[in-house]
């Protein structure tokens, strides 16, 4: 039986299944490489944590490279949470500073230098760090979020390892750089490109793995957010109907159209909040400020969430709600108008880009719709993977700010995008997944 036989009836069966045939993988001695491709909140860090340990209990010493300090920071923290007797390398630069989570553990060792960290079993370090080593080869590498590694890093860093566990999500925003990359579009070492790609295009016959369960999204987001993005590989939630829910703790304060859009997400796990058709700049004062207000509401009435880690429900903070957007200047003002509502325990909800939000997870996530008020449908605004990091962050709910006119905005954009040889076309396109976001969407309406 297969994991996709599992997964209708019982997504843990499948999880696993999928999890010890990549294990099954690992342990082959013809393999140089193996790929799994992961959809939002299928335990890619639980993987890297297992198959690390695999690998160690099999004789080998895997390093781990991941993306960012804090990607880094969290592997450490799991690695030697979930293996007490094994001692856990932090590969850093010199200005790092353990935070205390690191600093607390037992066994675990920050050092500069790999030759500092001789005695780690495992060795885990930002792609930019292990870029810096020239003195070590590893026979296994575990590359966390490699989707998002530019294959010109790859390529800086490929000769430390003999065989790679390629770990990531083909769904989210892809790397990206300030650079003009017109030059090396569509040829074999365009530097833009992710390092998976890269590497399957030289490597065929590469194993592709997929986990076939996301755990983070309830079972009201996955369908959607599987046909959206992920329409070739599609997945399930790993809880049923009813597991999850959101409930308020105080009645309304008569009813609002804020009040409105809350019970509906509260209900549905989905609600837009759609204000009138208007070309507005990026910077739009209604939409911030219906998104920061959202979110006080949201914890002025108490919210309480239940779920399968609290069957008897919690009171959600400020922690566990984010408001994502396209733009660094849209998120300098959010956090400006939630400081204007003067709660001082609206302090703490995450306002960030989708390219910060990447990878982390929120009971309920608040979205400025990138296609708001806009005149045009740049590439910037299409992108797929941009759209997907903003409505697969939560656990519970999602909500969408937006002004009404997206759906024609789609219809009316002509595609102004060049097509170079040898260049596959990315599909789903952003317009497609924009319109099936959409569509589900329409169900949940309130105008704002």
């Amino acid at each position: 039986m297969t994991a996709d036989d599992h997964a209708g009836s019982d997504p843990a069966a499948a999880a696993e299944a999928a999890t010890t045939a990549i294990l099954a993988d690992l342990a082959r001695a013809d393999r140089r490489a193996v790929v799994v491709d992961s959809p939002p909140g299928a335990g890619k860090s639980t993987l890297v944590v297992r198959a690390a340990g695999e690998l160690v209990a099999g004789g080998e010493r895997p390093i781990v490279v991941a993306q960012t300090n804090n990607q880094v920071d969290d592997l450490v923290a799991g690695l030697a949470g979930a293996h007490p007797d094994t001692t856990i390398g932090r590969l850093s630069a010199s200005g790092y500073t353990a935070p205390p989570t690191i600093d607390s553990l037992a066994n675990a060792v920050v050092a500069t230098r790999v030759a500092d960290l001789a005695g780690c079993r495992i060795v885990v370090g930002t792609a930019a760090k292990w870029a810096t080593v020239r003195d070590e080869v590893f026979g296994w590498a575990i590359l966390d979020e490699a989707y998002q590694m530019r294959s010109d890093v790859l390529l800086q860093t490929v000769e430390r390892f003999e065989r790679g566990l390629f770990v990531g999500d083909p769904g989210q925003l892809d790397p990206f750089t300030v650079l003009d990359t017109e030059r090396w579009v569509g040829l074999p070492y365009d530097p833009t490109s992710n390092g998976v790609t890269v590497m399957l295009e030289h490597n065929p016959g590469t194993p592709v793995h997929r986990l076939p369960v996301s755990w983070r999204l309830p079972a009201t987001a996955a369908p959607t957010v599987s046909r959206a993005f992920y329409p070739f590989a599609g997945f399930t939630a790993g809880t049923g109907e009813g597991v999850r829910a959101l409930d308020f703790g105080t009645a309304g304060f008569g009813s609002t159209a804020l009040d409105e859009t809350l019970a509906m997400a509260f209900s549905t796990g989905w609600a837009l909040h759609e204000l009138a058709r208007r070309q507005v700049p990026r910077t739009d004062a209604e939409t911030i400020q219906a998104a920061a207000d959202l979110a006080v509401r949201a914890l002025d009435r108490g919210a309480i969430a239940a779920c399968e880690r609290h069957p008897d429900g919690r009171v959600l903070d400020a922690r566990d709600i984010a408001i994502g957007v396209a733009h660094r200047d849209q998120a300098d003002l959010v956090r400006i108008a939630l400081a204007r509502t003067g709660r001082p325990h609206a302090a703490g909800v995450a306002v960030d880009t989708a390219n910060r939000l990447q990878g982390r997870e929120f009971e309920l996530v608040i979205v400025v719709h990138p296609l708001s008020g806009r005149r045009d449908a740049t590439a910037f605004h299409l992108e797929t993977g941009r759209l997907c990091v903003l409505t697969s962050r939560h656990r519970q709910a999602c909500i969408v700010v937006a002004r009404e006119g997206i759906s024609d905005l789609l219809d009316s954009h002509p595609s102004t995008d060049p097509v170079h040889l040898s260049v596959p076309a990315k599909f789903p396109d952003g317009w497609e997944a924009n319109q099936v976001v959409l569509a589900k969407l329409a169900e949940h309406r309130v105008a704002g």
